[in-house]
């Protein structure tokens, strides 16, 4: 399907950047988090920042009872789920979004850029007088923001959805406009001597802040990106695997206690960055460091469970993670002193191996340790992982000195042979 060619969104400069096709318009209007509404009051020219959803070929701004251009709408509304449309008169708007993907770089002033996708939409907003229609649109207003979040919230009571307005803009008058790729020098300003290309830009969501301490973050917040709305990359999923000896599921608050009393012995923390967690508050720290990095989509971290005594007994992580790399780190792994020597680790990760190469895709997966560590190299070789060099004065540890790593990893190539060799230790 595609939109087609009116006087309003026909470009005067650009045409080869205008996309009509539905598919492009509609994915540009799901991945945009809000909309600027543009209408005239009383002769003067108005624009609103505002939230938006779309459900179909119908465009869904939301606002407020007592603002302009729901009252200006207001007249003859649109009566739906009852079968009756009434004259529509509405109020005439446009609605912009843009997503801004880039900074282009020219050699001459005059071609700087942007890469963007833009939309723009015209035709006639009218209130959405039906209340069924209306919690609906609401409810999916808010799972666009975070899918899942609508059955995760209370719903509105009858005043507050009576003190919250809807436009309805059907999208019959709508087009996209797309720039992409380098700068569009002059041929005559190639040789100059000035950088050219792209700085792209993307939305990055901080680490969650809650209002009340101690919460567990929401799955739907786990690694949130803009427009992720529907289906989660799986790279960014704490997907639960269990094995004979472990179990890992995802770290939650539910996991201080244990992991706490699996820390006790110093040497579990000694070649670890961080200080060794004295008190339980401290390890709820360290769990909530985890949870607010894999929100902001930097880590995946899973407890390990001794599958003997259902216990959580340490932590590991995926980090460093790149989809369009295909490859990913494990690491921040921990076990408490009474689960070495026990398989446990050798099957921790064999799953996460397995995870990542058969589930995922990866062609490349790394591990890391400190040069002093020897037990853990060792530990890393007998996985067939492969030494890759040393990153010197890497980082600093929890006594201000210095630390050197080790840096390890697997290819695709390699692994089915590291698989079956690890499945027969375990045996």
């Amino acid at each position: 399907m595609s939109y087609p060619a009116t006087p309003v969104t026909t470009p005067t400069r650009y045409p080869d950047r205008m996309r009509r096709d539905a598919d492009t318009v509609h994915a540009i209007l799901d991945e945009a988090l809000y909309c600027h509404l543009s209408f005239v009051v009383d002769g003067r020219p108005r624009v609103l920042p505002t939230l938006h959803v779309r459900i179909g070929d119908t465009l869904y701004v939301h606002g407020s009872t007592g603002s302009r251009p729901m009252l200006a709408g207001r007249r003859t509304p649109l009566r739906e789920g009852r079968g009756e449309t009434g004259r529509a008169a509405g109020i005439p708007v446009s609605v912009a979004v843009t997503l801004l993907d880039g900074l282009v770089f020219a050699r001459s002033q005059f071609h700087h850029s942007a890469n963007y996708r833009s939309v723009v939409a015209h035709g006639t907003a009218v209130p959405v007088a039906d209340e069924d229609t209306r919690r609906r649109v609401l409810a999916a207003l808010v799972d666009k923001i975070a899918a899942g979040r609508a059955a995760d919230s209370r719903p509105p009571t009858r005043q507050e959805l009576a003190a919250t307005a809807v436009l309805a803009l059907p999208l019959t008058d709508a087009a996209a406009k797309v720039r992409s790729g380098g700068a569009n020098d002059d041929e005559a300003d190639l040789a100059l001597p000035y950088w050219a290309g792209v700085l792209p830009l993307r939305t990055t969501a901080g680490a969650p802040e809650p209002t009340d301490e101690g919460t567990v973050l929401p799955a739907y917040l786990h690694g949130w990106r803009r427009g992720d709305a529907g289906e989660r990359s799986p790279w960014y999923e704490a997907a639960p695997m269990a094995g004979r000896l472990v179990r890992l599921e995802p770290l939650s608050t539910a996991h201080v206690d244990d992991l706490y009393a699996a820390s006790r012995d110093r040497e579990v923390w000694r070649h670890l960055t961080g200080p060794w967690p004295e008190t339980t508050a401290d390890m709820a720290r360290e769990v909530d460091t985890a949870l607010r990095a894999q929100a902001a989509g930097s880590r995946v971290t899973w407890a390990q469970i001794d599958r003997a005594t259902g216990r959580a007994v340490g932590m590991t992580s995926y980090y460093d993670i790149a989809p369009d790399s295909r490859r990913v780190e494990i690491g921040y792994t921990w076990l408490g002193r009474a689960a070495w020597r026990t398989g446990i680790n050798t099957e921790a990760k064999l799953m996460l191996l397995t995870r990542a190469f058969e589930e995922l895709g990866a062609i490349r997966v790394s591990l890391r340790t400190d040069t002093a560590n020897e037990r853990s190299q060792r530990a890393i070789e007998r996985l067939g992982m492969k030494r890759d060099g040393v990153f010197r004065n890497y980082v600093i540890r929890a006594d201000g000195t210095p630390r050197d790593r080790v840096v390890y990893s697997m290819t695709d190539v390699e692994w089915p042979d590291a698989r079956d060799r690890l499945r027969g230790l375990l045996r």
